[in-house]
């Protein structure tokens, strides 16, 4: 994560709130969630600030009780990438623009891929295989299918 830039490192499979606790960095204005939020949900609550902003792009295995956001004065902001084409919204093109963004950082090599293992083409196998290590909670980087 260091290599990819990151200030600040925490251990998803540990309790997340001593973790930036003991950075002493102060309480995160804006937390971002990829995955199991549900299960990072009471330690977010705890860390993030007062009226911090709180981010999530994954469906959570449960509905998220959004009362104890209150407390905190906390928003709520959750992202899905094709809510502007699948509405028709008129803001559309900025979807094209942070596209057309995100790889002109990428050509100058400020961007680089999470990529960290291409498992080979899609099949059964291939699937099962990729399956188990997600839902093993340990992969690292992102896991490639590629073609038939």
């Amino acid at each position: 994560m260091r290599e990819l830039g990151a200030h600040h490192v925490v251990d998803h499979s540990k309790p997340l709130a001593p973790q930036i606790a003991e950075m002493a960095i102060g309480q995160p204005g804006f937390v971002f969630s990829i995955t199991q939020t549900d299960k990072h949900l009471p330690d977010v609550l705890e860390l993030i600030a007062p009226q911090g902003r709180f981010a999530l792009i994954d469906d959570s295995a449960d509905v998220i009780d959004l009362r104890p956001f209150k407390r905190k004065c906390l928003s709520v902001h959750w992202e899905m990438m094709f809510a502007r084409p699948v509405f028709q919204t008129a803001d559309m093109i900025e979807q094209h623009k942070l596209l057309t963004h995100v790889a002109e950082l990428v050509d100058a090599g400020k961007i680089r891929t999470t990529l960290s293992d291409v498992l080979g083409p899609i099949n059964a196998d291939n699937l099962k295989k990729a399956h188990a290590l997600i839902e093993s909670g340990t992969t690292r980087g992102k896991l490639v299918l590629s073609g038939f």
